[in-house]
């Protein structure tokens, strides 16, 4: 059985080898070396780790980094001779790490330059780079125990050994790079360095006092501490500050330096880089950063946008490593944004909690933050102080600050904030985190209740359209529908796909005017009429002007827009209609677009007897047919002819293969003012096409006679078996007979072979739909022609036809 302490060791390992892995790929190798040392400092316990690299006659080992608190408390020297006594000469030339306890540190000649005992060294060899070595200490009673060793080792294995940033011999300067000498003050500077502080390359006088008079005045002190020999140490640091401006305010600056040491004859030299921190620091001071995060919070609708907010306000200035936001919701931390978003950047129990996106996870398991929701005030833990719970301890080893989200009264959430590195929290930070939370509170109780009515008119916008669309016969269907995040009205646009007898299928998407309750409405009136329409087997263009009578004379204020396209599934054809609405677009095989010259008629309900004309569609198997509504195209900045050739290009360097995928990338970019729909058809073919016959039955005497001989004649062509033609012929005279008998007018006699089925339809004029009789008595002369059909059919039944009926009936054929 593992004990705890081990089982904690273990995953303080892992832990460390994901840290120095995510390290590693940084673009800055400079930044890389400190970063690595730093990590001594949170996972193996070090109170200051350092590297030290061969100098330029390789007699010394020079300092070139280090981190944890100065090093003249420990005595750390800023060079140690290569062939003398010290731990980090014997660790470079055997190669092999040397550790040294507190009893022996104290009797060695390195202890008589720290002020404090009880201290423990480690020395380990770096390889790569011409070598090195990492020198860590601690104050620990115990020293460096096992694992802290073990994350030791994974540390100077992760160490390079950064290379001086100067030019070469006889070579220029980088345009953002500069060389001081510390004991003349001369500089040489690239000409990026000269445009940042205003400067021509002739107007430089080579002096770095120059330099420094085009300073703030305030920044002076800070940028003397870098220039001044005395007073920077060995390595490489950063220090941002202002150059005056002749209009505007000052920019700011960044200067990364490294301090190397001077050998015989050579001065000790400042190299490093200057460049623009405008963009870098976008805030001047934390009042401006609040009022930027106020800003930021008064436009953010919805929770997770004003998650956002607060984490790119937060994260970069204090230059934290995670930032974690959550509401609280009966007892439990939902969690809105994680930043870094991947798992295995939090804790266990986080990654264990984890549901969906992110992990919720109960308020008691983590105590201290339950004590500080109670509290109602922030709560800051440096490194190294309070026992908390792992929960809480791995969110920021190097410093974790909690910050409950107050609102209304009570708790609406926390802001977990944590830094891998050991962190100094000074007041004005203090300050910056109590204000973000009192504000990023109250934004959240506003976004929470905007979300709950934001869902409820979502809601009840996707209970008005089609909650699947079906599969079709030769073709694929994908829908999206997008609403509006400017406020809360319902939208009015919508969608349809509508089967339709011989493997026609209707395609619909339309828009009523405005954003109410009323257009949502209406719009569920529209898409019910044209559906009921469509089924009653109307052509297109008397689909749509029944459609437009309807709302003209429901003496509605509103209007709408809408394209129909009826498609052939087997002859691969379509016919359209549009009213005020936009043209399909076609993506045909080979990749081109076509935007559909559809001539069309007016909006519906604004003409009582409007013409809607039909523009024939041809299609070819691969050929994509988008309809979509004028928010996905249309924006304040364009025109909608400019957003629909925006649409046609997206979709020529689109993959039609993944409809769904197609669509979501078409919607990525569109704007939230207005709800958008979106329908996609990719006509593939029917791999199998029906074989149809048609006859006219005219009304005569014979007509049943000349319909069974059409009948067999056609079924012999197709080679049906003759056991089966028997019970066709059957139901071709019983439903050619009641057609003529009890209605007037034009009778057509329809068959098909789809597959292995066999289809007869027998169309007339008439609407009503044959009676089936409950009961037949032996004196009864008619009413068993139907029950006949019923007994033969595998399926029967009828369907409307433009003002008439059509009485169908399939066969199943044997194998």
């Amino acid at each position: 059985m593992v004990g705890e302490g081990a089982a904690e060791r273990g995953s303080r390992t892992l832990r460390a080898e994901g840290a120095l892995k995510a390290i590693a790929a940084g673009p800055d190798r400079q930044e890389r070396t400190r970063r690595v040392l730093e990590q001594a400092l949170v996972f193996a316990g070090a109170s200051c780790a350092a590297l030290y690299t061969p100098g330029d006659h390789r007699d010394l080992l020079c300092l070139v980094e280090s981190a944890g608190v100065p090093r003249a408390l420990y005595g750390v020297r800023d060079s140690y001779p290569a062939s003398g006594g010290s731990p980090v000469a014997d660790a470079h030339r055997g190669g092999a790490a040397v550790w040294v306890g507190p009893e022996e540190f104290a009797g060695s000649a390195e202890s008589r330059r720290v002020p404090s005992s009880g201290l423990s060294l480690a020395a380990l060899p770096v390889r790569g780079d011409g070598g090195g070595c990492l020198l860590a200490l601690t104050g620990h009673p115990d020293g460096f125990g096992a694992e802290d060793r073990a994350c030791l080792e994974l540390i100077a294995e992760a160490l390079t050994c950064p290379v001086p940033t100067e030019a070469a011999e006889g070579g220029e300067l980088r345009p953002t790079a500069f060389t001081l000498a510390m004991d003349s003050g001369r500089v040489e500077v690239g000409d990026g360095v000269l445009r940042l502080f205003g400067l021509a390359p002739g107007e430089f006088d080579g002096r770095v006092e120059t330099l420094l008079g085009l300073t703030v005045p305030e920044d002076l002190p800070s940028l003397m501490s870098v220039t001044e020999a005395d007073h920077m140490t060995i390595g490489e640091r950063e220090l941002e500050f202002r150059v005056l401006q002749p209009t505007g305010p000052p920019k700011w600056l960044r200067l990364s330096g490294r301090l190397l040491p001077g050998g015989e004859g050579r001065p000790t030299r400042l190299l490093g880089t200057v460049a623009d921190a405008s963009t870098l620091r976008p805030d001047v001071t934390d009042v401006a950063r609040v009022q930027r995060l106020a800003a930021a919070l008064a436009t953010a609708g919805t929770v997770r946008d004003v998650s956002q907010a607060v984490v790119a306000a937060l994260r970069r200035p204090l230059r934290a490593d995670r930032i974690a936001l959550a509401e609280l919701e009966n007892e439990r931390l939902v969690v809105t944004v994680l930043d870094p978003p991947d798992p295995e950047s939090w804790p266990e129990l986080w990654r264990l909690e984890w549901r969906t996106e992110w992990p919720d996870a109960p308020v008691r398991a983590m105590p201290t933050l339950a004590a500080a929701l109670r509290e109602g005030r922030a709560r800051i833990w440096p490194a190294g102080t309070g026992d908390l719970e792992p929960a809480l301890a791995d969110v920021g080893l190097g410093g974790l600050a909690v910050l409950p989200l107050p609102a209304g009264g009570r708790m609406a959430g926390a802001c977990l904030i944590g830094w891998d590195a050991p962190h100094d929290f000074g007041p004005d930070e203090r300050a910056l985190l109590t204000a973000s939370a009192g504000l990023a509170g109250q934004a959240l109780m506003r976004a929470h209740a905007f979300d709950a009515e934001h869902e409820l008119v979502g809601m009840l916008q996707r209970q008005l359209l089609p909650r699947r669309l079906p599969e079709l016969p030769g073709a694929v269907a994908v829908a999206r529908y997008l609403p509006s995040t400017a406020g809360l009205e319902l939208g009015g646009d919508w969608y349809d796909v509508i089967p339709l007898p011989d493997h026609h299928v209707a395609l619909v998407i339309g828009d009523v005017q405005g954003h109410s309750a009323g257009a949502a409405t209406l719009m569920g009136q529209m898409r019910t009429a044209l559906r009921a329409y469509a089924a009653e087997g109307h052509p297109p263009d008397v689909v749509v002007s029944h459609a437009n009578r309807l709302l003209v004379d429901m003496e509605t204020d509103l209007f709408a827009t809408c394209v129909y396209v009826d498609l052939d599934m087997e002859a691969g054809a379509a016919w359209c209609v549009r009213a005020g609405h936009l043209p399909p677009v076609l993506r045909h095989p080979d990749g081109s677009t076509e935007i559909a010259e559809a001539e069309g008629g007016p909006p519906l309900g604004v003409v009582p007897q409007a013409d809607f004309p039909m523009s024939p569609l041809r299609l070819w198997p691969g050929t994509l047919i988008a309809l979509t509504t004028d928010g996905l195209v249309e924006t304040p900045e364009s025109d909608i002819d400019a957003g629909l050739d925006r649409f046609a290009h997206a979709l020529a360097g689109s993959d039609p293969a993944h409809l769904g995928l197609l669509a979501d990338a078409l919607l990525g970019e569109a704007r939230r003012s207005d709800d958008v729909a979106l329908l996609l058809v990719r006509y593939d073919g029917m791999a199998l096409r029906p074989l149809r016959e048609s006859w006219s039955v005219w009304r005569l005497p014979e007509a049943v006679r000349h319909a069974r001989r059409f009948a067999r004649r056609t079924l012999r062509s197709w080679d049906v078996p003759g056991d089966t033609t028997d019970g066709v012929l059957l139901i071709v005279s019983e439903l050619v007979t009641n057609a003529l008998v009890h209605t007037d007018g034009q009778v057509r006699l329809d068959l098909a072979l789809i597959g292995r089925r066999l289809r007869v339809a027998v169309a007339d004029a008439s609407p009503r739909t044959p009676a089936k009789p409950t009961s037949i008595g032996w004196e009864a002369t008619g009413g068993r022609g139907i029950l006949l059909v019923e007994a033969m059919s595998a399926a029967w039944g009828t369907l409307p036809v433009g003002g008439g009926k059509q009485v169908w009936s399939e066969i199943a054929l044997e194998e």
